[in-house]
C-alpha cells in the first residue's frame, strides 16, 4: 500500500501555467532583439529580463537593454527598469480575477548624449485590475501615477490591456497607453503576439510597439524561458 502511494504521487500531473494572463506570475527569464525607429536615427540591440516570482502573489523584475546606435556609432547599455508587482486580492468574483499594484522605476544608466537614454528617473506606481470578460478575452486596465526627475514633471497614465487566447498556445496582447503631462499627452500602444513551443518550459513572441505622440517604431523578437 505504501509503495502503490507512493506511485500515485510521483505521477500527479503538474498544473499547467497561463502566461496570457499578466495577473499571473511567473519565475522566467526574457531574451528579447528589438530595433526602435526614430525620424533621424535608429537603435538596435538586445533587451534582457529576469522575472522572479517570491510567491504567486509577489514578482519583481529587473530589465537591462544594451543598443547600437546608428548616428552616433555608440554602442552601450541603456536605461535599466526594476518592477515591483504584487497581487493583493485574487478571485474577488467571477469576473474580476485580481488586484495588483505595483512600482515600476526606470534608471538613466544609458548615455542620452549617445542616444542610448533617456536622461531622465522615470518613478511611477500604480495599480492593474484583471477581468475576465469571456473564456477566450480579458481585460487588464490599468492606471498609474509617474514623475520624471529631468523635467520635475508628473502625471498619470491609463492602459486598457487586453488579452485574446486564440488556443492555449497562442494569444495577442492589444495595449493602448495614454500618459498625461501638462507639456504633452503622449500616446502608445502595444501589440505582443505569443506562442507557447513547450508547455511550463519556453515560449517566442513578436511585438510591435509604436509611439505615435513621437513618431518612434519599435519592433521586438523575443524567447521567454520559464524557470
Amino acid at each position: 500500500m505504501l509503495s502503490c502511494s507512493i506511485s500515485f504521487a510521483q505521477e500527479k500531473p503538474t498544473q499547467e501555467i497561463d502566461p496570457s494572463k499578466p495577473t499571473n506570475l511567473y519565475t522566467q527569464f526574457n531574451t528579447l532583439s528589438e530595433i526602435n525607429k526614430y525620424d533621424e536615427f535608429s537603435t538596435y540591440g538586445t533587451r534582457l529580463n529576469f522575472e522572479y516570482a517570491f510567491n504567486p502573489d509577489n514578482l519583481l523584475l529587473v530589465e537591462v537593454p544594451f543598443l547600437y546606435n546608428d548616428l552616433t556609432k555608440k554602442t552601450g547599455l541603456s536605461d535599466t527598469r526594476i518592477r515591483y508587482f504584487n497581487a493583493v486580492k485574487r478571485n474577488i468574483s467571477k469576473t474580476i480575477i485580481a488586484i495588483a499594484p505595483f512600482v515600476d522605476i526606470s534608471i538613466p544608466t544609458g548615455n542620452s548624449n549617445y542616444g542610448l537614454g533617456e536622461g531622465t528617473w522615470s518613478l511611477a506606481a500604480g495599480a492593474v485590475v484583471g477581468m475576465v470578460i469571456s473564456e477566450k478575452v480579458a481585460l487588464f486596465p490599468g492606471v498609474n501615477y509617474v514623475y520624471l526627475t529631468k523635467l520635475s514633471e508628473s502625471g498619470f497614465g491609463l492602459q486598457t490591456n487586453m488579452s485574446v487566447s486564440f488556443s492555449k498556445k497562442s494569444f495577442l496582447f492589444v495595449n493602448p497607453i495614454v500618459t498625461f503631462f501638462s507639456f504633452d499627452t503622449i500616446m502608445q500602444a502595444e501589440l505582443n503576439y505569443n506562442y507557447i513551443l513547450k508547455p511550463n518550459k519556453f515560449k517566442v513572441n513578436l511585438g510591435w510597439l509604436p509611439n505615435f505622440t513621437n513618431n518612434i517604431n519599435t519592433i521586438r523578437l523575443g524567447a521567454t524561458f520559464f524557470l
